[in-house]
Formats: C-alpha cells, structure tokens, sequence
C-alpha cells in the first residue's frame, strides 16, 4: 500500500507531502483542480516516460518520492531478479532534472525505467472510465477465473514444464536441421575420410620423404662427390690425412719447449682425430648408397598422394590434413549417431507432453468447477450495480495446442439486455458497463488474491442514486482487503471513505498552485454538501451530507 508521497516542483505542485491510511481514501474537488496531476505524478514514479513540461520551475529539478509498504506483497524474487535490496518498507524516488534527463531511485539504487515499470505494475493499479480494455482480454479472463480455481501451483508446474518443452523442442529441430544437413554432405564427407583414411598419414612423414627423395634421385652425384671426398683425405700420395699427420708429428716434437707450442699440438691432435672420424663416416655413408628405381618411384608415388591430398584441401602440411581427417571423423560419426539422438529427445519430448497434458487437465477441472462461480458472482455484483439484466455466457474447451497458461480456449459473451444477442466484451458493452464490469471484476479478485493498491479515476461517472451507495459499499467492502483510492464526484462514494482528500487551487504570490488537504469532519460536511448542492450550501445541503457521512 500507499503510505506517504511526496512531490516537489511537478506542474502546478510547487511542493505536496502527504500520508495515506488503509482502507478507502476518496479523493474530491472540483473539475480542473488537479487531480489529473495527481495521477500524472504517480504514473512518472512508477515508470512513465516524463519530459521537460513536468517541471514547474525550469530552474529546479521536479522530484516525486513515494513509500510503499510491500509487505503482503511476496516481491522478494522481484528484488532478487533484479539484484536491488529488498525491504518490507520500499522508497520509490523519480527525479526530473532541469536538462530534461530521468533519473529513478529504489531504496536509494538506481534503476532502469523497464525495472521501475515492472515494480510499479506490482504496486498500483490505476483504473478510469477509459483504462477499461483490459477486462476485454481473453489473458486478463484467465488471471481472474485462475485467481478464484486457485491454480496457481498447478499452473507454476505448467509453465515449468513448457518451458522444458519448449527448450527440448528447440534441441530437437537443431538435431533435425543438422541431420539434414549432414546428410547432404556425408557420402561425401565419407569419401573424404576413407581417401585420408587410406593414405595412412604420419605427422613429420612429409620431410622425411623429401628428404629421401632428393637423395634417391641424385644418388649418382652424391657417391661420386662422397668417394673423391674419400680420397683427398685418404691417399697415400698427398693425402690430407697422411699431410695432418706429419703436421701433428713435428708439433709434437717441440711441444715440450712452450705452454704455446703445447696448445698449437694439441689442437692439430684434435683436428686429426676429427678428421678420422669424418673419414670413417664418408666411407661409412658411401658404402650404404645404393641406385634404387623402384625405392625412387615408392618415395615419389607416396609423395604424389600426400601432394594432391594437400591440394584438394587447400593445407601445406601432413599434419593440417590429419587435423582434418579427424574433423571427418567426427562429422561422420556424428551424422550417423544423430538419429539415435533426435530418437531420444523426442522420446523426453513425448514425456514431458503426457505429464503437461495431466497438469493441464488438472487446472481444466479446477477453471470448469469455478466458472459458474465466477459467472453467477459477477452478475449478482452488477445486479446491484443497476445492471439488472446483464449476463455472460461462457465456455471451457480443452485444445490440443499448448498455450501460455493451460489448454483452454475461453469464451467469455457478454449481454447486456433481456433477449439481446451475446457478444464479446469488447464490441458488445459500452464504456459505462465495462467500467462497472471492472470493479465488480477487482471486487471479486480482492477477496482471492492480495491485489495492490487501486486507484478508481471517475470510475463511477454516469453513475448516481443508489447505483452509487452500492459502489460505494462495494469499494468499502474491496478496502477492507486492500487499499483503495476513488477520485470521486459523487457524494456517496465521497462519504464512505475512511478518509477524505481535497483537491484545490490557489494563487500564491501571483501564481496558481495545486493544494491537497486532508479534511476534518467539519470539512468533509461542507465537502460532501458542496458536492450534493452547489456552492450555494443549503441547510438540506448540510443535513444530508451529515448523514451520508454518518451513515
């Protein structure tokens, strides 16, 4: 509920602080006063967008604050959803600022418009003669007949599991357009991974055939170089090594006469045995060349494969091609594993549709058992209402297809005449009947559900006589679970009120502001006279507005 709001600098509200009660709080004055203001200032603290014309004074930022007390209101999810803190007392603040930027506050963290809307849709429920349409949605037809079968765990179990349907759905057209779309491509895919498969590729193998190829192929030049590599270091006519030996021999002779000498010998020895060594490896080499066509041709054939494989694949390397191998593999495996796939999703599938379909029954039998409550509740209110011969003509029935709230399709006919044709609400009732149809509607829901605070805007226009003391005993009746607000014209509404609030202007220094009063008992007598007789207040005046207000 409403416990205080206050506005600064909002249109023709210089500044207002106010405190609200429980119950029924009628708010009255006359046409052009400002209660629009009013409204317009709570629509901006609950997320409506504001502009620069919102402020009263250019100069200063427009600020509105509002305390709510939530306690009744289970919105600790909401607070969690949306990481703000959550308290049993919640401060709302909405400022405009000269620049013509929007800020908004809850309990001191800023928010967005979208979260500030979100709680605000939570917290007051804003109905005028206008703001009816509602009541004509096949949506809003549901939440109240749901709010009297109490479905509310049955539907929460529902929605659960349609959204698991929905996400399996989803899984399974994804396995399906994969399946189509690898199928398209297997054979080949196939033929690919069997060519790659085949050639029996090895990570480095590509080097080590080149390399035996060039070898192969100039195996001629190779032994010839290599045998007259042989021979410089080993003839027995002027041999390198026969040259090193005796150079080694007469360093050895007078190695003992200086340390220098000594490290000349020893890096002479060291190049010899080197030398040997090397000698012994050219032979070595030399020896295990062999001319082999047909080696030449395997080497060659098997670098022909890897080639053309390397071409086909647009890749420059083996092991780029047995990275590809593998993607292949896994693509053929997959394809051929995804019926198995697609076979076990739409078996969950199948099994999350029986257990909807049983939840959907359950709330079917629950929404048929309080229909005719709902129908024949609605009609007695109206009744009183001065809406004698209205009645509605409804029907259940259970579609194959999964809706957002069940498997039903409602039929909710209106008729507001004897013997008149039923039609839907929207083409068939008019705006006073759907203003009348929507508080015996909230009449209802308040004593099912912990609605939140209602202001009703001139909801009873049209309406006077002892139409309007049994709307008044109906908003009474609706305050006794929640709080309810009626900026009222009419005199009856006005008095049942636990309390009373009067909208009015005065100028102020040269300027017209917009004043709201709570009034005393003396007050809310002349108020409610005023209001049955004019400005001119009569004893008769008086004395009625006395009773009304006694009564």
């Amino acid at each position: 509920m409403l416990r205080s709001l206050s506005i600064k600098n909002f249109a023709l509200i210089e500044q207002l602080q106010v405190s609200f009660d429980a119950g029924l709080i009628t708010i009255t004055g006359e046409t052009g006063a400002g209660k629009s203001l009013l409204l317009g200032a709570l629509g901006l603290l609950l997320g409506k967008r504001a502009d620069l014309s919102s402020i009263k004074d250019s100069a200063n930022k427009c600020s509105i604050e509002g305390v709510f007390d939530i306690e009744k209101y289970n919105l600790i999810p909401f607070f969690e959803d949306e990481d703000l803190d959550y308290e049993s007392e919640t401060i709302i603040r909405r400022e405009i600022l000269p620049s013509g930027k929007s800020r908004a506050f809850i309990n001191d963290t800023p928010v967005t418009l979208s979260s500030l809307n979100k709680l605000g849709l939570k917290l007051i429920d804003i109905h005028s003669q206008h703001q009816t349409l509602e009541v004509t949605t096949n949506d809003f037809q549901f939440e109240v007949l749901d709010a009297l079968s109490e479905t509310d765990r049955e539907i929460q179990s529902y929605k659960r599991g349609l959204s698991l349907l929905k996400t399996k759905e989803k899984e399974e057209r994804l396995l399906l357009d994969s399946q189509q779309e690898l199928t398209k491509e297997h054979d080949y895919n196939s033929f690919l991974l069997n060519e790659l498969l085949e050639a029996k590729l090895q990570s480095g193998e590509l080097a080590q055939l080149e390399e035996r190829y060039e070898t192969l192929i100039n195996i001629e030049e190779i032994q010839e170089r290599l045998s007259g590599s042989v021979s410089l270091v080993s003839s027995e006519e002027v041999g390198i090594s026969d040259l090193l030996n005796t150079l080694k021999a007469n360093l050895s002779k007078i190695a003992p006469f200086s340390g220098k000498l000594k490290e000349l010998s020893d890096r002479v020895h060291s190049v010899y045995i080197e030398l040997e060594d090397v000698n012994e490896s050219l032979q070595n080499e030399l020896e295990s060349l062999d001319a082999d066509p047909e080696q030449l041709e395997e080497v060659s054939n098997r670098l022909q494969i890897i080639h053309n494989l390397q071409t086909k694949h647009t890749v420059s390397s083996v092991e780029e091609l047995i990275s590809i191998k593998e993607e292949l593999e896994e693509k053929v495996s997959k394809t051929e594993s995804l019926s198995d796939d697609i076979k076990e999703i739409q078996k969950e599938i199948e099994t999350i549709k029986s257990q909807l379909d049983e939840v959907a029954i359950k709330i079917h039998k629950k929404r048929t058992k309080a229909l005719p409550r709902l129908v024949s509740e609605l009609e007695d209110i109206l009744k009183s209402l001065g809406m004698s011969n209205a009645t509605f003509k409804t029907s259940l029935k259970l579609q194959e297809k999964y809706l957002s709230n069940g498997k039903e399709e409602l039929e909710f006919l209106f008729s507001a005449n004897k013997g008149g044709a039923y039609g839907v609400l929207k083409k068939v009732a008019s705006g006073g009947e759907l203003s009348r149809i929507m508080i015996a509607i909230k009449a209802i829901l308040s004593r099912y559900t912990q609605l939140p605070t209602i202001i009703f805007d001139e909801i009873d226009t049209g309406v006077s006589g002892e139409i309007a003391h049994k709307m008044a005993d109906l908003m009474m009746t609706m305050s006794k679970n929640l709080q309810v607000f009626s900026i009222t014209h009419l005199p009856q509404i006005a008095a049942n009120g636990q309390s009373q609030y009067k909208v009015f202007k005065e100028d102020v220094n040269d300027t017209t502001v917009t004043r709201l009063k709570l009034l005393n008992e003396e007050d809310r007598i002349r108020e409610i006279a005023e209001m049955i007789g004019g400005k001119q207040i009569s004893d008769s005046a008086l004395t009625h507005a006395k009773s009304l207000l006694h009564n």
